[in-house]
């Protein structure tokens, strides 16, 4: 998979998983101190997402950053429920 490929898989995972939290865009922004645009550019893939604002993101979704990097079949990363309520992937 290409880079650009690749980042814009991610960028559609962290949304993925923020929608599936429930969580608006400006909570996840004001969670780790970007703008409500930049975030949202973040996930469009328009701006470059650091390895460090990777980890923050993964914080404040509660989920593992390589959750976030994996790439299924349609680039997809498919989230189910263990049995103690925290969402893992597969």
């Amino acid at each position: 998979m290409k880079p650009i490929a690749k980042a814009k898989s991610v960028a559609g995972n962290i949304r993925r998983v923020r929608e599936y939290r429930n969580y608006t865009q400006d909570y996840v922004a004001r969670k780790i101190g970007i703008s409500q645009n930049a975030y949202s550019k973040l996930e469009l893939g328009l701006h470059k997402l650091s390895l460090e604002r990777l980890f923050q993101i993964a914080d404040v979704l509660d989920v593992e950053c390589i959750a976030l990097l994996e790439n299924e079949n349609d680039g997809i990363v498919q989230l189910r429920i263990d049995p103690i309520g925290r969402p893992t992937t597969r």
